[in-house]
C-alpha cells in the first residue's frame, strides 16, 4: 500500500493461551504444562504458545494444545475466545499480546508433555496458583466466564458426556458455581427449558443410589436458557 512503512511501529509477538477446565471426581480441574524452558522454567502454566504467520488464533491454539499436551483429537472439545491480554509487561521477553481462550472437555484422556513442555497434567482448580507470566489472571478470568455462562446458555453440558443424568447435569452447576442447588427445584426448571436436554429414549444408569435408575438425557438444539438458571443456594447451605 502506497505511503505505508511497515516498520515505522515496534514490532511484536502474538501468542493463545489455554484455560481447559473439565471435572474429575466431582471437582473442577485445570489443564497445566510445565515449562521446559526459560522463561519461568520449571513453572507451571496454561498450555499455549506462539501464533505462526499463516495461522488463525483458533488454529494456533488447537495446535498448541495438541503439541504440548497430547490432546490432539479430542471429542466434546468446547473452544471460545475468552479475551486479549496485553499488558506490556506481561511477557519478560518482548512485547507480548495474548488471545486467550476458554475450553471445556467432558471425560477428558491424561495428557502427556511434548514440545517445550516437558510435563502436562490436570491439576485441581484450587491448587493451580502461582502459574507464569499473568495466567493466574487468565484461569481466574476464564472461570468467571464459565461460571456466568452457565447462568444464561446451555454451556453446562459442554462438560457433561454424549448421555447423562440431571444429577451429572447439576453436578456441573454446582462444582463451577461453587454452590448447592436444591435437587427438585433445578429438575423442573431444566425440564422446563424447551431444547436444553431431550431424553434418551429407554436409557438408563446406576448411580449408586436406592430407587430406580436415572433416566439419561442428552444435549438439546438450544443454547440459551430462557428464563435464566439463577445461582440460588439451598436454604441452610453455603454459597
Amino acid at each position: 500500500m502506497r505511503g505505508y512503512d511497515k516498520h515505522a511501529f515496534e514490532p511484536f509477538a502474538v501468542t493463545v493461551d489455554l484455560a481447559v477446565l473439565t471435572l474429575r471426581a466431582g471437582a473442577l480441574h485445570v489443564l497445566l504444562v510445565e515449562r521446559g524452558q526459560e522463561p519461568y522454567a520449571g513453572r507451571w502454566a496454561l498450555p499455549g504458545g506462539f501464533l505462526l504467520p499463516e495461522e488463525s488464533a483458533e488454529t494456533a491454539a488447537r495446535r498448541e494444545l495438541a503439541e504440548e499436551t497430547g490432546l490432539a483429537d479430542v471429542t466434546g472439545l468446547h473452544l471460545e475466545q475468552l479475551r486479549t491480554y496485553s499488558e506490556p509487561a506481561r511477557d519478560p521477553r518482548m512485547r507480548v499480546v495474548s488471545v486467550a481462550f476458554a475450553a471445556l472437555l467432558p471425560n477428558p484422556p491424561e495428557p502427556r508433555g511434548g514440545g517445550d513442555a516437558a510435563e502436562a497434567r490436570w491439576v485441581p482448580y484450587d491448587k493451580a496458583q502461582g502459574l507464569a507470566f499473568d495466567h493466574d489472571r487468565i484461569l481466574a478470568d476464564a472461570r468467571d466466564r464459565v461460571g456466568a455462562k452457565l447462568e444464561y446458555t446451555c454451556l453446562a453440558t459442554a462438560f457433561c458426556p454424549a448421555e447423562f443424568t440431571l444429577g451429572e447435569l447439576q453436578g456441573v452447576y454446582e462444582t463451577v458455581w461453587g454452590t448447592a442447588l436444591d435437587r427438585p427445584n433445578f429438575r423442573r426448571k431444566v425440564l422446563a427449558t424447551p431444547g436444553f436436554v431431550e431424553p434418551v429414549p429407554g436409557a438408563a444408569r446406576l448411580t449408586g443410589g436406592r430407587g430406580k435408575p436415572a433416566a439419561l438425557y442428552r444435549a438439546g438444539p438450544a443454547t440459551s436458557l430462557h428464563p435464566p438458571l439463577p445461582r440460588t443456594p439451598r436454604e441452610g447451605r453455603p454459597a
